[in-house]
């Protein structure tokens, strides 16, 4: 128990260093980003498990072995700026290239738009960086620009959000598509009690993770008669702008007098569901993929609270997992088909392996399944991230 979560907390004081440390690029929609030059940081971000263990915490951990990231420079690209989950995914890719000597750039688009993305990764490539990775906002809309990137000799991969498998080298997925879906379906059927109406509260109408996980949703409800009586009544989106997901949630609420569940698989829509839940004092009950941070004062099993239960992984251990896959492909030790492998310094699940989309498209490097935060742990990983 101590040794994981002292790394959480150590952890956590890194993260806030780190968003720090990003001067003008991060949370700035600015086209030209600055290069992060601080002092390489100790590689303590937290494990996607829970909290176990009664070892001391290690204060360092090794880049990947045979990393040579000095003299090169790696771009993130998040979804848009003032988005707390991509921050911490930036500040996690952040700490594994200055850990390994490298230049980072972290670039927050102003908006969760295919067009701000494609103006900021232009920029990038007009710069001469050596990688870009991308949590994409469509998945065909920036096929154009990836391609423009690797015609110039750039690495492209993604992270959180993919685009279409032809245009990048990989994708690194938070949890397999399939294992999201069926948490999230399960955790309806169990907050219904096993029948009524849900609805779900998504991001953007074109975001490829939330997409694929609601899809997922449905076709495991469809091929399950366990599931049959439960209705899905409306899929809305908030454009993971919280107000536009407290509208969505008000008006669902007087739209579905019976509505018995929202599930919201957006960190952005979650947290405004969950404060408009909460202060109605609503009968509606609240589960999907948020921040402990955020959803700490929502999380409890009585009629107080909103929201029972939540999934999530550690989006920190998420942007180091691209940050060690840019590195890779750069030092030309992984190429991004199936198969290849890669050294991720001291995270649990390393070394990685790219396994095959599930449409035989492409490869993706899978950073682990799905966690759940409940009343019984919400108070430690609060503290983490």
């Amino acid at each position: 128990m101590k040794k994981k979560l002292i790394s959480m907390l150590l952890s956590a004081t890194m993260v806030a260093a780190l968003l720090s440390g990003c001067g003008g690029a991060s949370g700035s929609g600015s086209a030209d980003a600055k290069a992060s030059t601080a002092a390489p940081a100790a590689d303590t971000a937290a494990s996607t498990a829970a909290p176990a263990g009664d070892a001391a915490a290690s204060t360092a951990a090794p880049a990947a072995d045979g990393a040579g990231a000095s003299g090169h420079t790696y771009a993130i690209v998040t979804k848009s700026a003032g988005n707390p989950y991509n921050e911490r995914e930036a500040a996690g890719f952040q700490e594994v290239i200055e850990a390994a000597g490298g230049t980072c750039i972290v670039q927050n688009p102003e908006s969760a738009t295919a067009d701000a993305q494609i103006s900021v990764i232009q920029s990038l490539i007009s710069q001469g960086v050596d990688s870009i990775a991308i949590a994409a906002n469509d998945a065909n809309a920036l096929a154009s620009v990836c391609q423009e990137a690797i015609d110039a000799g750039i690495k492209v991969l993604t992270l959180d959000s993919d685009v279409n498998s032809a245009v990048r080298a990989t994708f690194c997925n938070q949890a397999g598509v399939q294992e999201v879906g069926q948490a999230l379906v399960d955790a309806v059927y169990d907050l219904t009690g096993g029948e009524g109406q849900y609805a779900i509260l998504s991001a953007t109408s074109q975001a490829t993770n939330q997409n694929a996980w609601i899809e997922a949703m449905k076709k495991i409800q469809e091929g399950d008669s366990k599931y049959s009586k439960l209705e899905l009544v409306e899929v809305a989106y908030g454009d993971d702008e919280p107000q536009k997901s407290t509208d969505q949630t008000q008006a669902l609420l007087q739209n579905y007098p019976d509505l018995k569940v929202i599930c919201a698989p957006t960190t952005v829509g979650i947290a405004a569901a969950a404060k408009v839940l909460q202060d109605q004092g609503s009968a509606v009950k609240l589960t999907g993929l948020g921040l402990p941070s955020e959803m700490a004062e929502y999380i409890g099993a009585d009629d107080k609270h909103s929201c029972p239960y939540m999934f999530l992984w550690n989006p920190i251990d998420l942007g180091k997992l691209a940050g060690y896959a840019s590195i890779a492909l750069v030092d030309g030790k992984m190429t991004g088909a199936v198969g290849d492998s890669f050294e991720a310094g001291d995270m649990e699940l390393s070394p990685y392996t790219l396994t095959e989309l599930a449409d035989g498209s492409g490869s993706e490097v899978i950073l682990g399944p799905p966690f759940q935060f409940n009343p019984d742990n919400i108070a430690e990983w609060k503290e983490v991230y």
